[in-house]
């Protein structure tokens, strides 16, 4: 086991956090701490780093309990302001994912679609208090014999609103060009022909599985900062892969870790759940999410002083190459590149634009800070950590 000149555990960070007294900093300023006075020292005098993420999370949705209706429905099939939500799962609870579109879109039927309504925005309109039209069919039984039922609701006529999310804060992800000759559209935004722009996602030094690449501090039980609330980390995300490329800091050179994450629906905000309508390619749902970092050891205060400049993305091109299942990297890109706002690539100067907001991601961290300093939010000790190569 490595020894460490400073060492802490969950439970003394965590009493501090109770008496006012732990150091709490944001990703952003541990950068400067750990310059000025050295990893050891800076561990020493920080307990907690905080990091935050708002981008477009596409594995996101709720669970929502609607409650018996009179007579009696086993609701096999479920719309929300008319957009489906899966119904088999017992007589009144359905999961509504971020992605569904609402009925009767014309798609891409006409092109490039809109898609001005879907999953995203029922969360968002049930989390803003807004009212929402429940649909209900059912087949008939003997002890549920009703078959049609609707009725407007908002979030409060709910018996449960949960919002589980199966993949959230990837760690890690493309840059995307487009090399053919049209313009397409892409979950990854409008990509003009013959790479005119590239968009990129995540919030580099702020993002929250950046400041621990291998997960020495994330798994089943952290808590966090979920869509304006506390929640936590349920289990590893969907597609978690940490067996890829790494730098010498640790640092995923493509998309890694994802988290599952979970929290009451009820207690969120449209803040921080917010709808998105992609051109051309569908809906989605803005997640804000943030994590706090105990600082144990000075190998933590390490990983969470990481800068744009030592994180690097791969570029892919989205006209042919993605599309058909070709892992062919054109470059690599920092952070620090991509936020200046244009890269190079084969000698051609390309623009580059955000999915993901870095401004909101900086105030999540603030938040989180906040509530910790104002002793609102204690650790999470993680039960099982995420699956990691380290």
């Amino acid at each position: 086991m490595e020894k460490f000149k400073v060492n802490k555990t969950y439970k003394e960070i965590n009493e501090k956090i109770k008496k006012g007294r732990a150091v709490v900093v944001t990703a952003e300023e541990i950068i400067d701490i750990v310059e000025k006075n050295g990893e050891v020292e800076a561990a020493r005098k920080v307990d907690v780093v905080t990091t935050g993420t708002f981008s477009p999370m596409c594995s996101s949705g709720a669970f929502l309990n609607f409650g018996h209706t009179s007579p009696k429905i086993r609701a096999s099939k479920v719309w929300l302001n008319d957009v489906p939500a899966y119904g088999g799962i017992a007589a009144v609870d359905c999961y509504i994912g971020a992605t569904e579109v609402i009925e009767d879109d014309p798609l891409n039927r006409v092109y490039p679609g809109e898609f001005n309504y879907g999953g995203g925005h029922v969360l968002e309109d049930l989390v803003a208090g807004n009212v929402i039209r429940l649909r209900l069919e059912g087949y008939g039984t003997d002890c549920y014999p009703a078959r049609k039922y609707e009725k407007n609701i908002t979030i409060n006529d709910l018996r449960d609103a949960t919002l589980f999310n199966p993949r959230n804060a990837y760690q890690n992800y493309n840059c995307a060009v487009n090399m053919s000759d049209k313009t397409i559209y892409t979950y990854m935004g409008v990509l003009r022909p013959r790479m005119a722009n590239a968009n990129y996602a995540t919030s580099g030094q702020l993002s929250p599985l950046f400041n621990d690449p291998y997960y020495k501090t994330i798994g089943m039980g952290t808590r966090i900062f979920l869509g304006g609330a506390h929640g936590y980390v349920a289990w590893h995300g969907t597609q978690h892969n940490p067996h890829v490329p790494r730098g010498e800091n640790g640092v995923p050179k493509e998309g890694a870790g994802t988290i599952a994450a979970i929290g009451n629906l009820k207690e969120m905000s449209p803040d921080w759940l917010v709808g998105a309508s992609i051109l051309g390619y569908g809906v989605s749902l803005y997640v804000g999410i943030g994590i706090p970092i105990p600082i144990l050891n000075e190998e933590m205060v390490r990983y969470t002083a990481v800068r744009d400049e030592d994180i690097y993305a791969q570029v892919y091109d989205y006209g042919m190459d993605y599309p058909n299942g070709v892992a062919k990297s054109l470059g690599e890109v920092s952070y620090k590149e991509l936020r200046s706002g244009s890269i190079e690539l084969d000698g051609k100067k390309i623009a580059t634009a955000p999915l993901s907001s870095y401004y909101k991601a900086r105030e999540i961290a603030h938040i989180l800070k906040e509530w910790i300093e104002k002793r609102d939010f204690l650790l999470g000790e993680p039960q099982q950590f995420l699956p990691s190569n380290s």
